[in-house]
């Protein structure tokens, strides 16, 4: 038993180192204990781990009771000795093996919790550096904006002014209209005023034609 705890000791030891130093086989160490740690994993675990301090509560007592029956003034024959260094040596592997074990357990957790906060980590930056794109790009988008809208105000001011020197035209195009149009009244009423007395001039020439002298010349 005591060869395998030293193997097991050693096995834990370069598993720490593993995980202590980024090595090609680290990235396998830690997708193994993930997967260890998934399903019946963690139940098998605390289970060998239950039983490994079972069996160093065990030998922590039967060295209790060695050295009571030393204390209790019986001289211990060398048969108790060796058994006292043994379960002696025995707690004390089986005290590492389930520290270092400890140490494995949080030495994965750390890294894995260092592993998600670095990809946080990049996923902000990346939100960021997104948000700063588009920062600048709004800006530029806002510049090109106010530029546009400046044209549309110039283009507006020269409407409203073209507007406006097409309605002093339309006004004095109005009034010349209307200057026309007094014009041709009055030019109607000359006209008429022209045909009445034509037709006069023509009454009295047919009264003339008519009258008694006119017959005598006749």
């Amino acid at each position: 038993m005591i060869q395998l705890l030293y193997s097991v000791i050693f096995a834990e030891m370069a598993l720490i180192l593993l995980l202590l130093f980024k090595t090609p086989l680290r990235k396998l160490i830690i997708l193994t204990f993930d997967r260890i740690k998934r399903g019946r994993g963690p139940v098998v675990v605390k289970t060998v781990g239950a039983t490994v301090f079972v069996v160093l509560m065990s030998s922590v007592y039967s060295l209790l009771s060695i050295q009571r029956r030393s204390e209790d003034g019986a001289v211990l024959n060398p048969t108790d000795q060796v058994l006292a260094s043994k379960h002696l040596l025995e707690a004390s592997l089986m005290g590492f093996v389930l520290f270092l074990s400890l140490m494995i357990d949080r030495l994965h957790h750390y890294i894995r919790e260092l592993r998600l906060l670095r990809k946080t980590m990049e996923t902000a930056r990346k939100q960021n550096r997104g948000f700063e794109d588009g920062k600048n790009t709004s800006g530029d988008e806002v510049k090109a904006l106010g530029e546009e809208i400046a044209g549309l105000k110039a283009k507006i001011k020269k409407l409203e002014s073209e507007s406006e020197s097409k309605g002093k035209e339309l006004k004095g195009a109005q009034a010349e209209t209307e200057a026309l149009r007094k014009q041709a009244d009055g030019f109607l009423l000359e006209y008429d005023r022209l045909l009445e007395d034509n037709q006069n001039l023509r009454n009295q020439l047919e009264s003339i034609d008519q009258s008694p002298e006119g017959k005598k010349s006749m």
